[in-house]
């Protein structure tokens, strides 16, 4: 089995400067990210140049092999040289040392994408090519900047995939405010500025109409598209992605929310607390006082469990505001607090 000796960056570099003059004015970029996907490949590639042809696009093909196992970029190989003898659109290669995962893959293509119109796609045969016409079409002449697939009928498992996915979904229209049934669809189209403005990273693939949503890019639209079986391989996704879909997703809500002004989230908690702990001491040295003026007996402070959790909330208060207070000097000093996506100028 042949193994690839490039690193991302590298292998993307390489390709781009080998293919400059060939991108230009290009129609569609076509990314593929796989892992241990050696047997689709081929049916995968005739059928995305055969619709190409069909209609006329100019086009490339990225394949991302995330650090295979199997021969999948050995098949990348032969299909660039069959591909260099048709003549017909740009197959391009980025290999991985190892498996770094689907942002990385989808992070890499992005950056070496020429097209117009970016497309992405899973290379498991799921996802049909036959879709992407229109959702070209959707992207050049509706005016869409990202338009997602939306897997309307499933064959996956019902109990293990459909449910959790859509209880995943309606959690996540519900924070980001984007009305998409199928957020982590890996079928999807860009307008070629989206990709270029976006940083896909960690797990966050998932969510890449919300980061697109935050850098500005609010024209989002759906296209309900065909889920085909499995035809090779095995899923590489396990139940584990719906438990760090959310937690992923909670933290680009806090990243979008408070990520250039963290003060306003844990200075506010923690002067609400300091402020809650402090009345509460007041209150039981109050209710000491009076029993001692009135004769009356009472526990000592020191042993009332109120006067301990009074104390415990003023000093979580005051960490979590030096939290807040730490967390504004190093945005303040951080090279990107003045990063913002300008639209055009005049």
């Amino acid at each position: 089995m042949h193994m690839c000796n490039f690193c991302s960056t590298f292998a993307a570099a390489k390709v781009f400067r080998n293919n400059r003059t060939l991108v230009k004015n290009m129609d569609i970029s076509i990314i593929v990210p796989l892992f241990n996907e050696a047997e689709s490949l081929p049916k995968l590639y005739e059928w995305i140049a055969r619709v190409m042809k069909e209609n006329k696009f100019s086009y490339e093909v990225i394949f991302v092999n995330d650090g295979s196992t199997d021969d999948s970029w050995d098949v990348i190989e032969e299909l660039k040289i069959k591909n260099e003898k048709l003549k017909e659109g740009i197959v391009r290669g980025i290999c991985f040392r190892r498996n770094y995962g689907k942002s990385a893959a989808l992070y890499c293509g992005f950056k070496a994408a020429q097209g117009d119109v970016v497309i992405t796609m899973d290379a498991d045969l799921q996802d049909s090519p036959d879709e992407i016409p229109e959702l070209y079409r959707m992207i050049t002449e509706d005016g869409f900047d990202l338009v997602s697939g939306w897997k309307q009928k499933r064959f996956d498992n019902k109990l293990t995939k459909n449910l959790p996915s859509k209880l995943f979904n309606a959690t996540a229209r519900r924070v980001t405010g984007i009305p998409l049934h199928d957020m982590n669809c890996g079928l999807k189209a860009y307008r070629k500025e989206v990709v270029k403005n976006i940083e896909v990273f960690s797990e966050m693939h998932r969510y890449i109409p919300y980061l697109a949503k935050n850098a500005g890019f609010t024209k989002i639209g759906e296209k309900v598209v065909q889920h085909r079986k499995r035809e090779f391989g095995t899923s590489k996704f396990g139940l584990n992605r719906f438990v760090n879909g959310y937690l992923d997703l909670m933290t680009l809500w806090f990243l979008n929310k408070f990520g250039k002004q963290p003060m306003h989230f844990f200075g506010l908690v923690g002067s609400l607390m300091f402020f809650i702990g402090f009345v509460a001491v007041l209150i039981v040295g109050s209710m000491k006082l009076y029993a001692l003026s009135n004769g009356v007996p009472a526990m000592l402070v020191g042993v009332n469990p109120y006067f301990h959790i009074a104390i415990l909330m003023m000093i979580l208060g005051c960490m979590l505001f030096l939290a807040g207070f730490l967390a504004e000097l190093v945005i303040r000093n951080s090279p990107s607090r003045n990063d913002y996506l300008i639209k055009e100028e005049i």
